[in-house]
């Protein structure tokens, strides 16, 4: 009998706390909150909906999707997602196929531990 080896792909996820304390410092911090829980809402969707428009083969409205991803993250310091969002972009612009589908699932994976981790420091609740 084979052995099986598992690969699971972790990567660290960094946040720019000063992209949040500008955000705070600039409306407060109840209107800050509410920016902050709406744009981990609407990553969360743009994320299920990119991985929805890759398996559809539906590029055109991926690239969009994944563009949207960027200002987004951004916005509230999620650097490491909107660089990697810029990388599927790039990937679909080149027609790289195999590299759109790497980069996408590595935002997903990212993305996912994002969101995590800023629902966490920030003690958020729905």
């Amino acid at each position: 009998m084979a052995n099986i080896l598992t690969v699971k792909h972790r990567e660290n996820v960094h946040l720019d706390p000063q992209k949040l304390s500008e955000l705070y410092s600039q409306l407060g911090e109840t209107s800050a909150e509410d920016v902050v829980c709406r744009a981990i809402e609407e990553l969360a969707v743009r994320l299920t909906h990119c991985e929805r428009l890759w398996r559809q083969n539906d590029v055109e409205n991926l690239r969009k999707s994944a563009r949207s991803l960027i200002a987004i993250s951004e916005q509230i310091g999620m650097m490491a997602m909107a660089n990697i969002a810029r990388d599927v972009t790039g990937a679909i612009d080149a027609d790289d196929s195999p590299a759109v589908a790497a980069t996408l699932f590595r935002l997903i994976r990212v993305g996912e531990s994002s969101l995590t981790a800023v629902w966490e420091q920030h003690d958020l609740t729905v």
